[in-house]
């Protein structure tokens, strides 16, 4: 069964009295600000017409996604300085080459992407890799941040890989499942926001990709969103492992893969380097630190309070890996917001590649439903 629910993407709303977007007329908090049944869109077909249908049917949200994200281009909390939009969309536009070929069939879909939804390809990429142009903004100049997203592990002991998906809280109002089916090449199930070509997932393979935001001083190449598809176009670890280890990267990123066998992968990729870990038994997590002393030379600066987070949520991740629901109920991993631009877990997803399924929820969990996607 697809779901398809199309929402008002930037209602006019100051912070304090936001609206829930299933419940229109009841006022919320900013973490009870979305959430419910996860809605569902089918892509299939070429790279361009997935990409035609991504854009005539989210129009109105990608566009304010877009937005908002050029809004926080301003916002030196998260790009280190306060940046002028056409500064983004200028590092953007930098990039495009190195997406066209890293992959012509998924730059193809982005531009028909793009054009249904009325913005330029350009503008596609800040819509899904902003973290990555932040990164290339540090290199400029940026100062010390306070953003911290995400907390994963991998258990190749039970088949599983386990993430949040945190961002600014603004951007959970934009978050999809797609239902990849392409022409060629196996479905996958996608857990992103809306305009963004993919953030986490699993194909019918039993190949799934997760990831972390590591800061970094970047550099125009491409954005994680592609490197995350690509890696759902393989069928074997080892396929996927390349794909990112071959990427010319503009920021930085840890990706989390498994195979269909439940052995993992953890790589640290960053635009000078990358250090992968393989994970044949027990668990392994990741926040939003380096932990190879390599890599540790490269990220970009950040607070004492950001980085005392990333070690705290790995600390508790590691200890309550056996038991996902403490995990996922641990205050420091599962987060809330009091602002729209303050971090806070927008979903999460756990995707189990010996069982062929994916659990995702909209928003925190515990606070909404799990739901669960299989390929029959």
């Amino acid at each position: 069964m697809v779901l398809l629910m199309f929402i008002s993407s930037r209602p006019d709303r100051p912070v304090g009295s936001w609206t829930c977007p299933l419940l229109a007329a009841v006022p919320c908090t900013v973490t009870r600000m979305y959430g419910g049944q996860i809605r569902t869109l089918v892509l299939e077909g070429p790279p361009r017409a997935m990409g035609e249908r991504h854009g005539s049917e989210l129009a109105p949200e990608i566009r304010g996604y877009l937005a908002d994200r050029l809004d926080l281009a301003g916002d030196p909390y998260w790009a280190g300085r306060a940046e002028v939009p056409e500064r983004i969309l200028e590092i953007a536009q930098q990039t495009l080459e190195a997406h066209e070929r890293f992959s012509a069939n998924l730059f193809d879909e982005m531009s028909a992407m793009a054009g249904k939804a009325g913005i330029t390809v350009a503008e596609a990429v800040v819509v899904g890799g902003f973290t990555d142009l932040v990164d290339v903004v540090r290199s400029e100049g940026g100062t010390t941040l306070e953003e911290d997203d995400c907390t994963g592990l991998i258990d190749a002991e039970r088949g599983l890989l386990a993430q949040t998906w945190d961002m600014h809280a603004s951007a959970g109002e934009y978050v999809y499942l797609l239902d990849v089916r392409p022409e060629a090449g196996p479905r996958a199930f996608v857990q992103t926001t809306a305009g963004c070509l993919g953030q986490i997932g699993m194909n019918e393979a039993g190949v799934a990709v997760g990831i972390n935001n590591l800061t970094s001083y970047g550099k125009p190449g491409v954005t994680w969103p592609f490197v995350v598809r690509k890696v759902l176009e393989q069928t074997e670890l080892d396929d996927a492992i390349k794909v990112v280890l071959d990427a010319d990267l503009a920021g930085g990123h840890n990706f989390m893969l498994m195979g269909p066998d439940g052995i993992g992968c953890n790589i640290e990729a960053m635009p000078g380097g990358n250090r992968v870990t393989r994970v044949d038994s027990g668990v392994f997590a990741h926040t939003n630190h380096c932990l190879d002393d390599r890599n540790r030379s490269e990220e970009g600066s950040r607070s004492p309070l950001s980085e005392a987070s990333s070690a705290e949520r790995l600390e508790n991740a590691e200890q309550l890996a056996e038991d996902l629901d403490a995990f996922f109920a641990d205050e420091e991993i599962n987060r809330g917001a009091a602002t729209p631009h303050d971090v806070a877990t927008c979903g999460a997803v756990v995707m189990r590649t010996t069982a062929g399924v994916l659990e995702a929820v909209w928003g925190r969990p515990g606070e909404h439903p799990w739901e669960q996607f299989d390929f029959e």
